[in-house]
């Protein structure tokens, strides 16, 4: 069964190409999680999708796949402390950079989902608003990124209980917010995000 027939599967015939994504730009705590994933040509998959369309279960079922059948893949985690140093944009970036410096194929080139990305290592690439519903490999990186992430969320959870992150993943959903009110800050809270519920809270 062919997947999306909207995905397509490169944008450069015959080049080796890496889609890049992230998972985590808007949580208040936690890290930004990167992926770069080179897939074979002919990789197909029904549930293959921009991850942020898929279910959870869906996600966790192509995770092991795209894990097994691609040619190389990478997943790097920026800290909340980084983020902090450098902000979200820039840590984004360089997670999706380390992830490409990871992989155990070099490519020609890469794909990086959405419209701001940084020249490195002499990489050619094209950078893809909606990438991650456009080609395959975004689309496969964007569900690595994104369940390695969650997964990261649970353990943390445990780790700091009463915020739910592992639900709300860490997103500002008022479950958290009200978590912040009671408990206050964890090291894994993001302290240059100030979002207006939190103005009175002080770190």
């Amino acid at each position: 069964m062919p997947q999306d027939i909207h995905l397509l599967p490169y944008m450069n015939q015959g080049v080796v190409e890496a889609g890049c994504d992230e998972a985590g730009r808007g949580p208040l705590a936690g890290p930004v999680f990167a992926a770069a994933v080179i897939l074979p040509a002919d990789f197909r998959h029904p549930l293959l999708n921009d991850s942020k369309q898929m279910s959870g279960k869906a996600r966790d079922m192509l995770r092991p796949v795209i894990e097994k059948e691609a040619v190389s893949w990478a997943v790097v985690a920026v800290s909340a402390e980084e983020i902090d140093r450098i902000n979200i944009l820039a840590a984004s970036i360089a997670g999706m950079q380390r992830a490409v410096e990871n992989l155990t194929v070099k490519p020609d080139f890469l794909l990086v989902d959405g419209n701001r990305f940084r020249p490195f290592g002499g990489y050619r690439y094209a950078t893809v608003v909606h990438g991650d519903a456009t080609y395959a490999s975004i689309a496969a990186a964007s569900v690595l990124a994104k369940t390695h992430r969650d997964e990261h969320m649970r353990s943390l959870a445990l780790k700091y209980p009463g915020y739910g992150w592992e639900k709300n993943m860490g997103y500002p959903t008022a479950g958290h917010i009200a978590a912040i009110r009671k408990l206050g800050y964890t090291p894994e809270h993001r302290k240059s995000f100030h979002p207006k519920e939190l103005e009175p809270v002080l770190f």
